[in-house]
């Protein structure tokens, strides 16, 4: 992305070293794909042990990281888009 004068930090920060909006695009899914992965599914699907196997988290400690950035991503691109900084 290009910076300028009028770019905030947290938009910087988010895509400091992504070229474009597909990038942006590609951090913002695999960020939201995570998110997903990211829910203790093993608490709602007790017994069943390919769930158990496939999905390791058990607590919602990732989700309430990953949910937050994966926000913060789609906000920042937005910002630019707005003010056409790629």
């Amino acid at each position: 992305m290009k910076k300028t004068d009028t770019t905030p930090v947290w938009v910087f920060l988010a895509f400091s070293s992504i070229e474009s909006r597909k990038g942006a695009l590609m951090l913002i899914w695999s960020s939201l794909i995570f998110s997903i992965y990211s829910i203790p599914w093993v608490n709602y699907f007790n017994g069943n042990p390919w769930v158990a196997k496939l999905f390791l988290i058990d607590d919602w400690e990732w989700f309430l990281m990953t949910l937050p950035m994966t926000v913060w991503y789609w906000f920042s691109m937005k910002w630019i888009d707005k003010n056409g900084g790629w």
